[in-house]
């Protein structure tokens, strides 16, 4: 069986504090992006794992793929599967698309063994797997606050804009910037700012507190938000710690020419 799990991006990241146990109170909204990669799992005689595309870091048996169905094959006694996953979504650039992964294999365990797990339970599970693994169980956009794992629904619609995603040549990694961003305990909660303010103020008062320190390091990716501007978006952002950007853009435009060289998706947001 072959599926296709998505990336996600956050719209608007606030760092409100450092925890006692070493991780920080964020506040964002996770919205899916449907460019996806792609993970088949099938029976088999002896459990096995591999990849193609691009190249993912770390060892191939600590895959989160593989985390994920041992966590489910010690609470089920599952039979061991066959997984083959082809990574498009760039890895080190704040779109969660090892998350992503990790929750669709759980998903799709319970679908192929008819566990019947609720969707509940599922995102109790995704959570040891990762932060906001749990945000990929349900395909809709999601408030994260806590770690990112405390879920809560949000209205956002964005359905029928122009999303323009860019990622240069940069990884970011997550602890990288966490270890230099500033906390902002005063800052606005999210849910009025996006829920109050249209699209088109967003730009004004949306903000991911990652970037200030990202931008300072890696000014690349701050040139590419700005060109984001000039060609005409909405709102543009980096996606949680980066280095991914996107775009909001209100009708397709002609990226080739402006971030020739780099990897991009684009497409019409669901």
């Amino acid at each position: 069986m072959v599926f296709f799990p998505p990336c996600k991006i956050n719209l608007g990241l606030n760092i409100l504090n450092k925890r006692p146990d070493g991780f920080h109170t964020i506040e964002t909204c996770f919205y899916p992006v449907p460019w996806t990669d792609i993970l088949e799992i099938n029976h088999s005689e002896e459990l096995t794992f591999s990849s193609s595309g691009n190249i993912i870091p770390g060892k191939a048996d600590e895959n989160l793929c593989l985390k994920a169905y041992r966590l489910m094959q010690k609470e089920f006694n599952l039979p061991p599967v066959k997984m083959h996953l082809h990574k498009i979504i760039p890895t080190g650039a704040g779109l969660g698309g090892g998350s992503s992964d990790a929750a669709h294999t759980l998903r799709k365990l319970n679908e192929i063994f008819q566990l019947n797990i609720s969707n509940e339970k599922l995102m109790r599970y995704a959570t040891e797997l990762g932060s906001d693994c749990a945000f990929f169980v349900q395909d809709k956009p999601m408030l994260g606050s806590g770690r990112g794992e405390v879920l809560t629904d949000i209205t956002i619609n964005l359905s029928g804009k122009f999303l323009v995603l860019v990622k240069p040549g940069i990884q970011v990694s997550t602890a990288e910037a966490y270890s230099t961003v500033k906390p902002n305990q005063t800052a606005s909660p999210l849910h009025s700012i996006l829920t109050k303010h249209p699209l088109s103020e967003w730009k004004y008062v949306v903000k991911n507190d990652f970037e200030e320190s990202v931008f300072e390091k890696h000014p690349e990716i701050q040139s590419i938000k700005e060109k984001l501007y000039d060609l005409g978006a909405i709102y543009a952002s980096m996606s949680g710690s980066g280095s991914a950007v996107f775009g909001i853009f209100d009708s397709p435009i002609n990226r080739a020419e402006y971030f020739a060289g780099l990897m991009k998706w684009s497409g019409t947001l669901e």
